[in-house]
C-alpha cells in the first residue's frame, strides 16, 4: 500500500540521532557518540520516513565503496508497524545500495524475511555481557592509539574490513567517553581494542588482535577502565572459538545474537583475530 502523506528523505545529523534514540528503545543498547561517528562513514547513508512531519521508520545504508554497504538501524515505529511503511524505507535502503555485495547483522526475528531478500547467512555474532573492573594487564605493549600514526592504525584495521572505512575509523577511535587502546609486539601494531560508553555500560568493539594472548591483554586493559559495578558487553563472531573462550573466562554470558548475512558471496576477512565486533549497525 502507498499513503501520499508518506516521504523518505535522507536523514541529517539530528535525524541520525533520532534513529539513534529509537535503537535505544529497542533495547539496542547504542553509544552515547554513535550518532556522530556513523553519520561520519556516510553523511548520506542514513533514510528516515516521515508521516506527514512525524518520524516513523529508518534505515542506514551505509555505501562505503562502489563495491560494499551495510543495512542498519531498519526500526519502524510500533504504532505504525504492519503498513508498508518499512517494506518502502527496505527498498530505499537497497536500491542506495545497487551494484554493492550488502552486509547486515540481522536479529532472530528477521532472518528468514532477509533470506527472501536473497541474503545469505554467514555465521552467528553473539553479543556476551559481563562486568566491568578488574586488574590492568601489564604487558608492556599496551599503548593508546593517539600515540601512532593513523595511517598505522588504519593499515591494520584493513584485512578485518571489505572496504576502507578511514573517515568512520578516525572518528571512531577518537570519540568521547572512549577508550582506544593498541598493543605492540616487537615494535609494530599486532591488535587494538576501542571501548565507549553506552546507555548502559559500555561496549568494546572492535577487539581485533593477532592471537589469543594478545586479545586477552587487551581485553583486560580495557575492561579494567570501566567500574566493577558497571556492565560491560563484547559482541563475538561465533565461529572464532578462542573469542568464546576469553568471554567464558571472564564470566560473560549470552544476552542477544544476530546473524551476520550477505547479499553476495562472504568477504575473505580475517576472523580468527576478530575478538569483538566494531557494530551491529554499520559491521
Amino acid at each position: 500500500m502507498t499513503n501520499k502523506n508518506y516521504t523518505i528523505k535522507t536523514a541529517s545529523r539530528a535525524e541520525v540521532r533520532i534513529m539513534i534514540d529509537w535503537a535505544a528503545e529497542e533495547g539496542w543498547n547504542p553509544g552515547l557518540h554513535d550518532a556522530d561517528c556513523y553519520h561520519t562513514a556516510d553523511p548520506d547513508g542514513f533514510l528516515i520516513g516521515y508521516l506527514g512531519n512525524e518520524p516513523v521508520a529508518a534505515i542506514s545504508a551505509v555505501k562505503y565503496d562502489e563495491s560494499f554497504g551495510f543495512l542498519g538501524l531498519f526500526i519502524v515505529k510500533s504504532a505504525c508497524r504492519g503498513k508498508g511503511y518499512g517494506l518502502q524505507i527496505w527498498k530505499a535502503g537497497i536500491e542506495r545500495l545497487t551494484g554493492c555485495n550488502i552486509g547486515l547483522d540481522g536479529v532472530v526475528a528477521r532472518q528468514e524475511n532477509y533470506k527472501k531478500w536473497g541474503f545469505k547467512m554467514a555465521y552467528r555474532n553473539i553479543r556476551c555481557q559481563g562486568m566491568g573492573g578488574g586488574e590492568p594487564d601489564e604487558h608492556d605493549g599496551i599503548i593508546k592509539l593517539s600515540t601512532l600514526p593513523f595511517a598505522q592504525i588504519e593499515s591494520y584495521d584493513r584485512p578485518f574490513f571489505p572496504a576502507n572505512r578511514s573517515a568512520f575509523l578516525k572518528s571512531w577511535i577518537s570519540q568521547p567517553d572512549s577508550a582506544a587502546l593498541g598493543i605492540l609486539q616487537d615494535g609494530r601494531l599486532a591488535g587494538y581494542g576501542v571501548m565507549r560508553k553506552c546507555r548502559s555500560g559500555y561496549k568494546i568493539g572492535p577487539l581485533f588482535a593477532d592471537c589469543p594472548e594478545l586479545a586477552e591483554s587487551l581485553f583486560s586493559a580495557l575492561k579494567s577502565k570501566a567500574r566493577s559495578d558497571e556492565p560491560v558487553y563484547l559482541d563475538i563472531p561465533e565461529v572464532n572459538p578462542a573469542a568464546v573462550s576469553l568471554a567464558k573466562r571472564h564470566g560473560m554470558h549470552v544476552v542477544f545474537e544476530t546473524a551476520r548475512m550477505y547479499s553476495g558471496k562472504q568477504p575473505d576477512r580475517s576472523l580468527h583475530r576478530v575478538f569483538g565486533v566494531t557494530s551491529f549497525e554499520l559491521g
